[in-house]
């Protein structure tokens, strides 16, 4: 479990195929720290498991249910990738609870850049506009977010300057995928009102 809040970007350094299974190595500097192999890091929002440590990288391994899903399937290296570490009880929680489980991939249908800050408009699939509600949380990229205005099947998101310059949110162009984490909340609603 996450909470929204990325601690640094890294980036895709290889992407590998073994056996029929991609294995990425991700590039982080000090964020190892404190981390083993066997522990989840966030990536891009997407809970991955680190099954290597290496000096300054980590690799993990993407199985095809989450090459599916998420926007993993077009991974490059030199692609830069929000990470974060699961929280830890105790841990203080900044953003919302993010499960790590990508519900859909987004396309940025606009940039609007405004001084410092922005404000990105991302088409979703019409299957998960119903959990989007206007002042609710959304995971984009991993990164915690609050829902601004949304439509039929698209939603709009205000990012601060710090937000820019710390998440791969700032390197966003039009037609760009997101990996898309609706608020679990949400989720349980639902299946609590179908029963």
């Amino acid at each position: 479990m996450f909470t929204g809040i990325v601690e640094k970007m890294g980036e895709i350094a290889k992407i590998e195929t073994k056996q029929g299974k991609v294995y990425f190595t991700i590039g982080a500097g000090n964020f190892l720290r404190g981390v083993r192999a066997g522990g989840s890091i966030s990536c891009d929002g997407v809970c991955l498991t680190a099954v290597k440590i290496a000096a300054g990288s980590f690799t993990v391994e993407l199985m095809p249910e989450t090459l599916r899903l998420t926007k993993f399937s077009r991974g490059k290296t030199g692609d830069s990738v929000n990470l974060e570490k699961s929280l830890r009880v105790g841990d203080y929680i900044g953003g919302h609870f993010v499960m790590g489980h990508v519900d859909a991939v987004g396309a940025v249908e606009k940039v609007d850049q405004q001084g410092a800050d922005a404000s990105l408009t991302i088409k979703v699939p019409r299957k998960i506009i119903k959990y989007l509600a206007y002042k609710g949380s959304v995971s984009v990229n991993g990164v915690s977010l609050t829902i601004g205005e949304s439509g039929k099947n698209w939603f709009k998101v205000y990012l601060i300057g710090h937000t820019l310059a710390i998440t791969n949110l700032g390197k966003l162009k039009v037609k760009d995928k997101v990996n898309i984490e609706v608020d679990t909340i949400a989720r349980y609603l639902e299946s609590l009102m179908k029963k």
